[in-house]
C-alpha cells in the first residue's frame, strides 16, 4: 500500500507539468524539454491550458489571425515558438517580451505588415528569427540592437524598399541573412548595404536574387552591386569671402564664410553655430530667392550657394561655425572657430575666396564638383580685430548694413 501511495503522490506532483489542451499532443523530449505539438489543428487562437513548463510550442499551419498580449502568458519558459503558415496579421506589443528564454521564433508565411520590434529588447537569447514571406515594409533603425546571440535572420519575401544604415552591424553572432525577393529602391540610402556586404563574413543567402526594383537604370541589378561612382560620401571646405560690404565706422565687422561641398548625390548644406550662449541649427537657406531674409532668421544670413554672413558681428557671436554637407551616403563637416580681438582689419587662417569664382574651375556655387580633400575637417580660426568704437550705435545702422550685405552677396549667388 505504501509504494502505491508514493506513486500517487508523485503523479500528483507531476501532473501540472503534463497538462496538455485537447487539440495538442504533449511529450517530454530526451533533454527534458516539454513539447506541445499543436500544428495542423485548424486553430484560430492559441489553446488555453498549456503547462507553464512547455519549452517548445508548435502552432504552425493553423488559422491564427492575431496574437494578443496574453496569448502566451501561460508558457513563460518557451525556448522555441513556431508560428509559420498562419494568417497572423497583427501582434500586440508585449506578446513576446515576457519570453526572455526564447531562442527560436518563426513567424514566416503570415500577413504581418508590422511587428512589435520593441519586444526584441527582452529577447537577448534569440538565435533564429524568421519573418520571411510577410508584408513588412520597414525595419526600424536600431530594432535589432541587443540581439547578440542572433545567428540567422530571415527577412526575404517582404515589401522592404530600404534599410536603415547599420541595421545588421550590432549582431556579432549573425552568420546567415536572407533578404531576397524584396522591392529594394537602390538609391544611395542603401549604398551602405553594399559596403557592409563587401566587408562582412555573414552569408547573404541568394545574394544574386536580392535585386533592385528601382530606380529604372538599376532594376534587376543585385543590391550588392550598386556602382560606387553613383554614391560618393560628401565633403566640405570653408573659405573666407573678403570685403563684400563696408560697415560704418561705428559698426561691427561682418563675418562672411563660404562653404563649398562635393559628393554624389549633390549634398545639401546645413549650418551649426555654437556660441557661449546658444546653439543654432540652420537646415537650409535663410535668405529667400528675392534677397530678403526669411521670417525669424534675420540674424544669420544663409544663402543657397553656401555663403553665410553675420552683419555687425559682436562678442556674443564668437564661437564655432560648422558647415555640414549631407547626402544619402553620409555627412561631411568642417568647422571654424571665430573670435574678436581689438584693432583694425580681419586676420584669418582660412583661404580667401575669389568673389568671381562662380565660373568653371571655381567652387563658389558648385555642389557636386570634386574638391581637394587636403585640410578638410580641420578646426580653423578667424580672428576679427575691431576698432574700439565699433559696437556703439550699431542698432540704428543694422538695417543699412544688412541691405548692403544682401546686395553684395546677391551678385555672387547661383540660383
Amino acid at each position: 500500500m505504501r509504494p502505491l501511495l508514493g506513486c500517487l503522490a508523485l503523479a500528483t506532483l507531476l501532473s501540472p507539468s503534463l497538462a496538455c489542451p485537447s487539440p495538442c499532443s504533449c511529450s517530454t523530449k530526451k533533454n527534458g524539454r516539454l513539447l506541445a505539438e499543436c500544428a495542423y489543428r485548424e486553430l484560430r487562437d492559441v489553446p488555453r491550458g498549456l503547462s507553464p513548463n512547455v519549452t517548445i510550442l508548435t502552432l504552425s499551419a493553423n488559422r491564427l489571425g492575431r496574437l494578443g498580449r496574453a496569448s502566451l502568458a501561460e508558457v513563460p519558459e518557451l525556448q522555441s515558438l513556431w508560428l509559420g503558415y498562419n494568417h497572423i496579421a497583427a501582434v500586440e506589443p508585449g506578446t513576446f517580451s515576457a519570453l526572455p528564454q526564447l531562442k527560436n521564433l518563426d513567424l514566416s508565411h503570415n500577413r504581418l505588415a508590422d511587428f512589435p520590434w520593441q519586444d526584441l529588447r527582452n529577447l537577448s537569447a534569440l538565435q533564429i528569427l524568421k519573418l520571411s514571406n510577410n508584408r513588412l515594409a520597414a525595419v526600424p533603425g536600431g530594432a535589432l540592437r541587443g540581439l547578440r546571440e542572433l545567428r540567422s535572420l530571415w527577412l526575404n519575401d517582404n515589401e522592404l524598399t530600404t534599410l536603415a544604415r547599420g541595421t545588421f552591424e550590432a549582431l556579432p553572432a549573425l552568420a546567415q541573412l536572407q533578404l531576397f525577393h524584396n522591392p529594394f529602391n537602390c538609391s544611395c540610402k542603401l549604398f551602405w548595404l553594399k559596403e557592409w556586404a563587401d566587408s562582412t563574413s555573414v552569408v547573404i543567402s541568394r545574394a544574386g536574387s536580392t535585386l533592385c526594383a528601382a530606380p529604372a537604370r538599376l532594376r534587376g541589378r543585385p543590391v550588392t552591386d550598386i556602382p560606387g561612382r553613383l554614391c560618393v560620401a560628401p565633403s566640405a571646405q570653408l573659405t573666407y569671402l573678403s570685403s563684400l560690404a563696408k560697415a560704418g565706422p561705428r559698426d561691427g565687422p561682418t563675418l562672411t564664410l563660404h562653404c563649398s561641398v562635393a559628393g554624389s548625390p549633390p549634398p545639401e548644406i546645413r549650418w551649426q553655430i555654437q556660441t557661449s550662449g546658444r546653439r543654432v541649427d540652420i537646415q537650409g537657406p535663410t535668405v529667400a530667392r528675392d534677397g530678403g531674409a526669411k521670417a525669424g532668421r534675420q540674424r544669420f544670413l544663409a544663402f543657397k550657394n553656401g555663403t553665410m554672413a553675420i552683419p555687425n558681428f559682436g562678442k556674443e557671436d564668437e564661437g564655432t561655425y560648422t558647415c555640414l554637407a549631407v547626402n544619402d551616403v553620409g555627412v561631411g563637416d568642417v568647422s571654424v572657430n571665430v573670435a574678436l580681438a581689438g584693432s583694425g582689419n580681419p586676420a584669418e587662417e582660412l583661404p580667401r575666396d575669389d568673389p568671381h569664382a562662380g565660373h568653371p574651375g571655381g567652387h563658389s556655387c558648385a555642389k557636386g564638383d570634386e574638391l581637394d580633400p587636403s585640410g578638410m575637417g580641420e578646426k580653423l580660426l578667424i580672428v576679427y580685430h575691431v576698432p574700439g568704437q565699433a559696437r556703439s550705435g550699431a542698432g540704428a545702422a543694422e538695417p543699412r548694413i544688412r541691405a548692403g550685405i544682401l546686395l553684395a552677396l546677391g551678385l555672387l549667388l547661383c540660383w
